[in-house]
């Protein structure tokens, strides 16, 4: 919405799209802004100010004065995203989807992480999440961007103005944020402006001075002369609103005096704020107006955005579209405070001018409940019957029709599943009353579904507990729904025991199930039978096309649900140990999910993380690190724990292997940290486990002593609380642990015995990959033993195996003393060329991986003698000072009181600056150029 009248080129039409119903960019249209020449001038000189600030009353053009800066800007390859807040956007999701909407509109790749996290969760790491995700999306675009805030005082939510702060804070150089407000400005500003990065305009700079006015009302008005344009511009104190109305009651004057007598001079009210405004349009323009017209423009006011069919039916039918097209031309052609706002394929979209809205909205105000609601009914019906939710919702509450409100919320929130807008469901959900959504058994399931959203999994359970005891019993389609909502809560819960129970519950589908439903369950059924061993199963489920529609077609879901069946599948060749299939199987559903945005998160998600462990398994950690370390932060919100696991586990490894020691344990400690939270006590075992082996590797016996005693009490536990089959893996993996504790005391007898039943364990179940693993080890136990045959047997039959399943890295981290051995058994089996090849690959990759070791822990050549102060902010500085004493993010944060994501971010500036890539090569730099603590 604009703050005045622009003068628009007749000769140039309308934008090609209308902005999205909540991301309300500003009008596209050509403009010829008078008397704004000097103010856009200072703009452009700004536009690499890290901050923008217009503040100014109502009407003093800033809105038009940005336009015409942006149209300046163009031309010096800087792109616009332009985002106009309402009172409707005043909620944290909705903005930050209004946010992402308006970087969107410049380049979708911006906002594509940031919108795939939005919606799933609201504390405050989630959003601060979300902001991140944002800024790297722009700090990864070439080209400076600027982004427009306008009606920045429309935003009065505290948490809005938090995470407007975290993307002043965080923005890189190539972001330049302007703030448009009428009030104060929310945020902290301080910094900006003592770095000389901050340009602010305010009353003093926005009035349009007296050469300004005289020639602003000379184009608009020729017969204005010299005297009366002083007069105009003293009455209005050169407000811009103020001398558009004066323009108004001018031509007015000029048409009676060419019928009539002369009418009086111009009045001498003074135009100066938006009271005396409504008084004087009240008077010089509504007045004039047939009373049908002003019925109209009441009408009207009450949408933020118009067009001419609405309008009609705001009236009461189509019978009024002549003449409401009539009255929209007129006042668009008379630049009575109407602008265009672009059009998608049906319509032509307006808004009215803020000032000229509030004067009309008294009016409408003023009138009788039942009226308003009329009114208010009229607009919501359009809406909905016309595919825009958001205000027919709106409009459906004001016109005192809850119920109908939650009615189109049930019925259309599945078509917004379907295209992959969840978050669009959580923002017409938090429109409606708790009654409404408790009355509806679909709303109700659909709230379990957003808690799921949400990772709120207590609210979940709570929710599916209640609603399950309300169910009637005859609801067949609400039951089974119900538990599949169950079950996909098991599976975030990583509770295998809870899904196996929900089995039989999944297996008997309704003989009318939708597609959708199908697809669910096929999934839900993929991840169990993988967890449970049962591979061949886990895929084979994803081909189950029962039900069929009438004409015999099968039902598979939809098309991101097929993806992640795929996903899944892949994820089932995984846990086998078959990265060959692995890797051939999500890469495609990566590439086919990324095609279909958010639809496909789920998909996107889980083929990234399966791919990276791919990656690094076939000894391409760098590969692994560029994959994974961009797409954690969505994954872990977006996956479920075994893909997180598996993301965290490969960075932390990937780290190890190139020698960065202080990343690969911050990887480990973000992972306890996931575990915990979530209390998901799988996930902390393998992260205990590998904690284990670092600190055998770094030769720390008693930190690995109590990770190895913390990882035995998580594995009785198991046992006695938990399914053989859930608890097969805690003892699995706590014995190799255990495994790994004797090898680095060099104790191979006792290794060599607690391996034989580990190997059994791994080969009954069917995980190939650890047993390859396992078997390797015991190879190094019995070399180290001195029987060279089991050594050579052992290691000859794993590397068949990895072989056969495309392992590299498996074989070589399972001993220091692995690469010799293999060596030695290829030597001995020379004439077989087909492992004798894959001993070369192995070999090969043990190679790069020492050399890029060692490439990392070389210093740095140094750059001069530069000082804390002139490379690195006080802040960061003490981050890299508690960085060298090897303190976790987490641990950080809270010395500085400050939160984990604030200080990834700081780490990532301090990499940049240092020219480094690593927290040991920071650590290292610091040290070597003397900086703060770390010296």
């Amino acid at each position: 919405m604009t703050e005045t009248i622009i003068l628009r080129n007749p000769n140039n039409g309308i934008g090609d799209s209308a902005a999205p119903p909540i991301a309300c960019a500003s009008p596209r249209v050509s403009t010829l802004v008078l008397g704004r020449e000097r103010l856009v001038a200072q703009l452009v000189e700004a536009r690499r100010k890290r901050c923008i600030v217009v503040q100014g009353p109502a009407g003093y053009g800033k809105t038009t004065a940005l336009i015409a800066w942006r149209e300046a800007l163009y031309p010096l390859a800087f792109q616009v995203a332009w985002l106009t807040l309402s009172d409707e956007i005043d909620d944290l999701a909705r903005f930050l989807d209004a946010l992402a909407a308006s970087l969107a509109q410049v380049d979708p790749a911006m906002s594509r992480d940031a919108a795939l996290l939005g919606g799933r969760g609201m504390d405050d790491e989630a959003i601060e999440r979300t902001i991140i995700a944002l800024v790297r999306g722009i700090a990864s675009r070439q080209g400076d961007l600027v982004l427009v805030l306008d009606d920045l005082h429309r935003l009065t939510e505290r948490r809005c103005h938090r995470s407007l702060q975290w993307l002043l804070d965080y923005a890189p150089p190539n972001l330049h944020v302007v703030l448009a407000s009428r009030g104060a400005i929310p945020l902290s500003i301080g910094r900006i402006r003592d770095a000389g990065l901050l340009l602010e305009l305010d009353l003093r700079d926005l009035r349009f001075s007296m050469a300004e006015s005289r020639a602003f009302l000379k184009s608009q008005c020729p017969e204005i002369g010299p005297r009366e344009a002083r007069q105009m511009h003293e009455l209005t104190d050169g407000w811009v609103a103020g001398l558009q109305l004066m323009v108004v009651g001018a031509r007015r004057r000029k048409a009676v005096e060419a019928q009539h007598a002369p009418d009086d001079t111009l009045a001498d009210t003074q135009l100066l704020d938006a009271h005396t405004f409504a008084e004087y349009f009240e008077r010089e323009v509504l007045s004039r107006l047939a009373a049908s017209e002003v019925e109209l423009l009441v009408r009207m006011a009450v949408c933020e955005r118009l067009c001419a069919p609405l309008c009609a039916a705001l009236l009461g039918g189509t019978d009024h579209s002549g003449d409401v097209l009539k009255l929209l031309a007129r006042l668009e052609s008379d630049n009575l405070f109407l602008v265009p706002a672009g059009h998608d394929a049906h319509h032509a979209w307006y808004r009215l001018n803020p000032l000229f809205r509030e004067t009309l909205l008294e009016r409408f105000r003023a009138r009788g409940e039942a009226q308003r609601r009329q009114v208010h009914c009229a607009a919501w019906r359009w809406f909905q019957a016309h595919d825009h939710a958001d205000e027919a919702v709106r409009h459906a509450m004001l016109a005192g029709e809850p119920a109908a409100a939650a009615d189109l919320v049930a019925r259309i929130a599945r078509s917004l599943q379907l295209r992959g807008d969840l978050r669009k469901v959580v923002a017409l959900m938090r429109l409606l009353p708790q009654a409404e959504i408790q009355a509806r058994v679909g709303l109700r399931l659909w709230m379990i579904h957003l808690h799921l959203y949400a990772r709120e999994f207590d609210a979940c359970a709570s929710s599916i507990e209640r609603v399950a005891s309300d169910l009637a019993p005859d609801d067949a389609h609400s039951r089974y729904r119900l538990t599949l909502l169950h079950a996909a809560l098991a599976v975030q819960r990583d509770d295998l025991d809870a899904a196996t129970e929900l089995l039989p519950l999944l297996r008997a589908l309704p003989h009318d199930a939708q597609g959708i439903t199908v697809g669910a369950r096929n999934n839900l059924l993929s991840w169990i039978h993988a967890r449970r061993s049962d591979f061949d199963e886990a895929r084979r489920v994803q081909t189950d096309r029962a039900p069929a529609l009438p004409d015999g077609t099968p039902i598979m879901g939809t098309s991101a649900g097929v993806l992640s069946g795929r996903a899944l599948a892949g994820f089932s060749h995984l846990l086998q140990g078959d990265l060959l299939q692995t890797e051939r199987v999500c890469r495609d559903v990566l590439y086919e999910a990324e095609q279909r945005g958010s639809a496909a998160a789920e998909a996107s998600a889980l083929a990234a993380a399966l791919l990276g462990e791919a990656l690094y398994e076939a000894g391409e950690a760098d590969q692994a690190l560029i994959l994974l370390e961009e797409r954690l932060d969505v994954i872990e919100r977006v996956s479920f724990p075994d893909s997180v696991m598996s993301v965290l586990t490969v960075l932390s490894s990937s780290h190890w292997l190139a020698g960065h020691r202080l990343d690969a344990i911050a990887c480990l400690d973000r992972l306890e940290d996931y575990a915990v939270r979530h209390d998901l006590r799988r996930v902390l075992a393998h992260c205990l486990a590998l904690r284990v082996r670092r600190d055998l590797q770094r030769g720390q016996f008693d930190a690995a002593q109590a990770h190895l005693a913390r990882l035995d009490a998580l594995a009785a536990r198991a046992a006695s609380h938990m399914s053989a089959a859930a608890a097969a893996e805690f003892q699995v993996v706590a014995q190799q642990a255990h495994v790994d504790w004797r090898l680095a005391h060099e104790d191979y007898d006792a290794a060599a015995h607690a391996l034989s039943p580990l190997i059994d364990s791994c080969r009954e179940r069917g995980w190939q990959r650890r047993l390859a693993f396992l078997e390797a080890q015991k190879a190094v136990a019995a070399h180290g033993l001195g029987d060279a045959s089991s050594a050579r047997k052992l290691m000859l039959s794993a590397m068949r195996l990895g072989h056969r399943l495309g392992l590299v890295r498996t074989l070589l981290d399972a001993d220091p003393a692995v690469p010799d051995l293999i060596v030695r058994v290829s030597n001995d089996a020379s004439q077989d060329a087909v492992l004798q090849f894959y001993a070369d690959r192995l070999r090969d990759a043990h190679v790069r991986a020492a050399a890029a070791q060692s490439a990392s822990t070389k210093p740095k050549a140094r750059s001069g003698d530069a000082k804390a102060h002139d490379i690195l902010s006080a802040r960061e500085t003490k981050v890299l000072s508690l960085l060298a004493q090897a303190l976790p993010n987490k641990k950080i944060a809270r010395t500085m009181g400050i939160s984990p994501e604030t200080v990834k971010w700081h780490l990532k500036n301090i990499y940049s600056k240092l020219g480094v890539s690593s927290r040991d090569e920071a650590v290292a730099r610091s040290r070597d150029l003397a900086l703060g603590d770390g010296a």
